[in-house]
């Protein structure tokens, strides 16, 4: 029989069972329950009062104001590429990316990565040509999302007619030649140019100083700086960018006289043309026929010539006055002044002299009265002016200000000066030797995407080389040597300079302990073939005696191997770097240091008479006769008051042969007869 207990305790198990199924489906039937009695009790009243009801239709009304419906987002194309790429960093170790699809395009110098960036340029230029000469072999898209500069473009003139919208075409093919001929034409015809057109073409031949594009080497904005603020260049580098003038009579002028009706916008598109290509009296007198038709001018005609102020006057003073009274007359016909215009005002002040500074400090209080913010180009002027010499940068402070000013900002070009702002700063710091303001303004290139503005891949190779020479400078070795994989060759290529510099401080940081890597990094950069540069490393290597991680042997022999390959390529060694290199090797105790002595010979050079004596103590702690023999006979071959000394050395040193000791005692003879 089943005792009573266990009878209880199975009753227990299935009630439980039992109501655990009962919970099961009223959770899967709950909501379907729920369904069909909100419909019976909203038409039942259970008795509510009335401030009840009013209480529960005032929760349901903030419940449903509370709710906002999220907006469908709209991602880029390139969404992903981009969340991609702001996970991956550089990598300071490696070439700049465009050279490292080839391993054969890595370049070991600033001129090699130009000339191989060029020749990535040409072949794409050669490709692009192509597929524009021949767009019907590339008719399929497979790029996804669409890009369109890979498709095919028209680059040939298809309309033939005499018509307007085949002037057009030409304009925007940029067919100035073509362009002329067919207005021409049209003229001819009798039919009328829309205005819009006209200016367009105006715009056209006024940018290239009525020349083909393909003529000019580099083309130009409008607010371009003039020649004579730009750098200098020498030799086949100048002839090869012709610059342009402005010739009287022109098809520009041409045309702006044959318009029945001349607008601002005719008007602006000469003025501009003319600064442009250093017309700058011809530009002033196109603003007197303006106003004299009672027109008025526009925003760029006055940034134009505010640029070519500085250039129809002598005088500082009569420079600024004809700014303010451009200024004046801006005011006078409405118009609003840009941040061009003041850009513009400031780098004519860096023309003014003793004004510049009073003047300059005005202009940026108008600047932010109207409301413009400052680009790196205010900037860049306001330190030209401030920073003129060395002797004036030291009273100012006005760097910091504006490194205080701009801390932690990104920026976005807005002037084509806004480039040179990041060198300029960071020479004004090399100037005034100042490693704080240095890292200030390394600290704002690192913010966001600030590293664009550095320029090209000059400017921007001038900006690191002269930070680092700073580093070099100030800082201590530890933080030259960490900036300097930082730094190299990602961002920065090893040049005579710096080489220089990092000699320097390694010198007085006594650690030339680190040379032989700076040698090897030298044999990769291409700088082993300069001979100034060689002859300063062995300087520092041969100066006095080093322990032996700096006299490391594959070191010196690397830079005897290039030393012979220069002097059998007949390139010119002086005799210090070829007597600090045969004391490396004597050091060394290496076989190659005869060797250097027969280079003295074949490059007629005499060797130290204490290069010799040192020669001969090794040979005397090495036994070696017949080489002790044979500096006798160099030394003799040379005419050096020592031979006779060295003679009567190894006469007494060393065990001869009597051939040897004849020959050893004819020396010493002859010798003493010389003396």
């Amino acid at each position: 029989m089943v005792p009573s207990s266990q009878k209880a305790t199975r009753c227990c198990i299935k009630m439980a069972a039992s109501g655990r199924h009962v919970g099961q489906y009223f959770k899967r039937n709950g909501r379907l329950l729920t369904f069909n009695l909100e419909p019976s009790l909203s038409r039942r009243s259970f008795g509510w009062t009335s401030s009840r009801g009013q209480v529960a239709a005032d929760a349901n009304k903030e419940s449903d104001e509370n709710i906002i419906l999220p907006r469908k987002k709209t991602w880029s194309q390139v969404a992903v590429l981009e969340a991609l790429s702001s996970t991956v960093g550089r990598d300071p170790t490696m070439y700049n990316y465009r050279f490292q699809d080839d391993p054969f395009l890595s370049p070991r110098s600033f001129p090699e990565s130009k000339l191989f960036s060029k020749a990535q340029e040409s072949g794409k230029a050669a490709a692009k040509y192509f597929i524009d000469s021949h767009p019907k072999f590339f008719t399929k898209d497979f790029a996804e999302p669409h890009i369109p500069c890979l498709m095919p473009q028209t680059v040939s003139v298809r309309l033939e007619e005499v018509s307007e919208e085949a002037l057009k075409e030409r304009i925007s093919l940029r067919k100035v030649s073509a362009a002329t001929d067919m207005y021409d034409q049209l003229l001819q015809s009798g039919t009328n140019v829309s205005m819009e057109t006209t200016h367009d073409l105006l715009d056209l031949i006024c940018l290239y100083c009525d020349q083909e594009p393909g003529q000019e080497v580099e083309p130009q904005t409008e607010d371009v700086e003039p020649a004579e603020e730009r750098p200098r260049v020498r030799g086949r580098q100048n002839r090869e960018r012709p610059e342009f003038t402005w010739r009287e009579n022109n098809n520009a002028e041409r045309i702006f006289n044959l318009l029945p009706h001349r607008d601002t916008r005719c008007y602006s598109a000469l003025i501009r043309g003319t600064v442009k290509h250093k017309a700058y009296t011809k530009a002033f007198s196109l603003y007197t026929d303006l106003l004299n038709e009672r027109l008025t001018a526009d925003v760029h005609i006055f940034n134009a010539l505010i640029l070519a102020a500085p250039f129809v006057r002598e005088k500082y003073a009569e420079r600024w006055e004809l700014m303010e009274e451009l200024l004046t007359q801006m005011n006078q016909q409405s118009v609003q002044p840009s941040l061009l215009t003041f850009n513009n005002i400031l780098k004519s002040l860096r023309r003014c002299d003793s004004l510049a500074r009073s003047k300059s400090l005005q202009i940026l209080s108008e600047m932010k009265a109207v409301g413009l913010v400052p680009s790196l180009a205010t900037y860049n002027h306001v330190l030209g002016i401030f920073y003129k010499t060395s002797f004036t940068a030291k009273k100012t402070n006005i760097l910091q200000e504006i490194l205080s000013e701009l801390r932690g900002k990104q920026f976005t070009c807005q002037d084509p000066d806004d480039v040179h702002f990041f060198r300029t700063a960071m020479k004004i710091c090399l100037d005034i030797k100042d490693l704080e303001l240095g890292y200030e303004v390394q600290r704002l290139v690192e913010v966001g995407e600030n590293w664009r503005l550095l320029g090209n891949d000059s400017q921007s190779t001038g900006y690191y080389g002269v930070f680092f020479n700073l580093l070099c400078m100030m800082e201590n070795v530890d933080g030259v040597l960490k900036w300097y994989k930082h730094l190299v060759p990602s961002l920065f290529y090893l040049n005579s300079q710096a080489t220089r510099s990092l000699f320097q401080a390694l010198d007085t940081d006594s650690r030339l302990d680190l040379l032989p890597l700076i040698w090897k990094d030298m044999k990769s950069s291409g700088l082993d073939k300069f001979s100034d540069l060689v002859e300063d490393l062995l300087t520092l290597m041969a100066r006095e005696e080093h322990s032996p991680e700096v006299m490391c042997s594959q070191c010196v022999l690397s830079v005897f191997s290039v030393c012979s390959q220069c002097v059998l390529s007949h390139l010119t060694w002086s005799g210090s770097s070829l007597k600090n290199l045969t004391v490396l090797l004597l050091r060394a105790n290496m076989i190659q240091a005869w060797n250097m002595l027969q280079l003295f010979k074949s490059t007629n050079r005499v060797p130290p008479e204490n290069l010799l004596k040192d020669f001969l103590s090794v040979c005397q702690s090495h036994g070696s006769a017949p080489t002790a023999v044979e500096l006798v006979k160099l030394s003799a071959a040379f005419c050096l008051p020592s031979t006779a000394q060295l003679a009567n050395q190894t006469l007494a040193t060393f065990d001869l042969t009597d051939e040897q000791r004849t020959l050893v005692s004819e020396l010493c003879g002859g010798g003493e007869s010389s003396d």
